[in-house]
């Protein structure tokens, strides 16, 4: 069967086998997929899957578990990778309400699973699976619920010791492992992320041309949610943020319940998901379509700020060089308008810029909209790296209530987000369709040109 999914089998497998050929022999993989979460009575919440099960066979079904085994073949003493699939059956009489369901033999050729057994298996061929296990290898990641059905499976095998069963001496954290792999992108990824990025970017666009004074902010988000499903994504990345004159100030605000108004900046920070992956882009625009000087001049301060950053975006240098640069433009840029006093390095070595800006400039993005990965390696920050995936978001909130700046100033708030993919000599910005040069963007607004 010829299949229309965005990546392959075959790069599923691959990923499967790379991540069990980091592992010792006579080891075992166990990863639950997502579960159905009810919001009421027989009303669930629109299902996604674990980002790290869906990451290793890219099966969209709930309440399912994968189980990689690795271990030597007594017959050549090569490793051997055998994948099993735990998942929920054929049932005519629950797909009439649920849906259809993909099935143990659908699973195996569709998916390229190696053997698959019903959901209600799974107790009894786990410490089957587990016995003669050295090392044992699931997602610790403060789950006690997990934490506890895999101890009374190993307890299970323990209970055999007199028939000759082994249960696993080590137990380890899968999670370290999964997530570095995660961090580079293949080019089946980065594929599926610039689409994403386009269709994200369309929206925003699209809202420029809309908005209007007196809109409400939720008016402004279902515009964003029409355009995403009208390209074909099915979903927001994450809750999006429409936040116009002073709610701009709150960096996750999402009540977006409140009218835009005239003379005033409207930030949105939205981006859909595509076959599970994230585009983030956020972009600050007068609700009028005019900057006013003081929103000008500060909008140009965070938009100098996110060109350098992203400038140091290059294989070699460390994760952290485009906060540095960030932080070096903005802390000027505070200087030169007044909103800080003092010597340039005194006060980024103070982190006096913390009270305009107090979040990172960047953040991994892939599976998840924040992605998996560490940003240091042995306390160091890591240097960027081919096929790396990261957003680049400086941006300058002046709350309302600060009375030790001038009233002009009070109540902006400015962030501007795009999404780079590290290549091999520099970054490529996927989302670069956005305008944001305030030339640009007034042009598109009042339709001129």
């Amino acid at each position: 069967m010829k299949s229309n999914k965005p990546i392959s089998q075959a790069e599923y497998h691959q990923r499967r086998l790379a991540l069990v050929e980091q592992l010792p022999e006579n080891s075992l993989v166990v990863i639950p997929a997502a579960e159905t979460c009810y919001r009421n009575h027989d009303a669930d919440y629109r299902f996604r899957q674990n980002s790290d099960f869906y990451y290793l066979t890219g099966f969209p079904e709930p309440d399912a578990w994968l189980v990689l085994s690795y271990r030597v073949l007594e017959a050549d003493k090569a490793p051997c990778l055998q994948s099993t699939l735990f998942s929920l059956p054929k049932d005519r009489a629950q797909e009439i309400w649920t849906g259809y369901r993909i099935g143990q033999a659908q699973a195996q050729e569709e998916y390229g699973i190696d053997q698959a057994f019903t959901l209600d298996q799974l107790d009894a061929q786990l410490p089957k699976l587990l016995d003669g296990v050295e090392h044992l290898y699931y997602p610790m990641a403060g789950d006690n619920a997990l934490s506890q059905r895999v101890n009374q499976w190993c307890q299970q095998v323990r209970q055999k010791a007199r028939q000759g069963a082994v249960a696993p001496e080590q137990q380890h954290n899968l999670l370290p492992l999964l997530h570095e792999m995660r961090l580079f992108k293949s080019a089946a990824e980065q594929d599926i992320m610039r689409q994403a990025a386009e269709i994200s970017a369309q929206a925003h666009c699209h809202a420029m041309r809309v908005c209007r004074p007196d809109m409400m902010e939720y008016q402004l988000e279902a515009e964003f949610l029409y355009q995403f499903m009208q390209s074909g994504s099915r979903s927001v990345a994450y809750n999006t943020i429409v936040g116009g004159g002073d709610n701009a100030c709150v960096l996750h605000y999402v009540e977006n319940d409140q009218p835009l108004k005239k003379g005033d900046l409207v930030l949105i920070d939205a981006g859909c998901e595509l076959h599970n992956y994230a585009a983030d882009i956020t972009r600050t625009f007068p609700v009028s379509g005019r900057f006013s000087s003081e929103q000008a001049k500060l909008y140009q301060v965070v938009l100098d700020a996110q060109l350098a950053a992203i400038e140091q975006v290059k294989p070699g240098l460390d994760c952290h060089a485009p906060h540095r640069a960030a932080v070096q433009v903005l802390t000027q840029g505070l200087l030169d308008l007044g909103l800080l006093q003092g010597e340039l390095e005194t006060l980024i070595a103070t982190e006096a810029y913390r009270r305009f800006y107090m979040h990172g400039t960047s953040h991994w993005l892939g599976l998840d909209v924040h992605d998996a990965g560490r940003y240091k390696i042995n306390g160091q920050s890591r240097p960027l790296a081919e096929g790396m995936v990261l957003t680049i978001e400086p941006g300058l909130y002046i709350a309302p209530d600060d009375e030790s700046v001038e009233a002009r100033w009070r109540g902006i708030g400015i962030r501007i987000e795009d999404d780079v993919i590290v290549t091999a000599t520099g970054a490529e910005v996927i989302t670069a369709s956005v305008p944001k040069t305030i030339a640009d963007i007034e042009a598109l607004m009042l339709n001129i040109g």
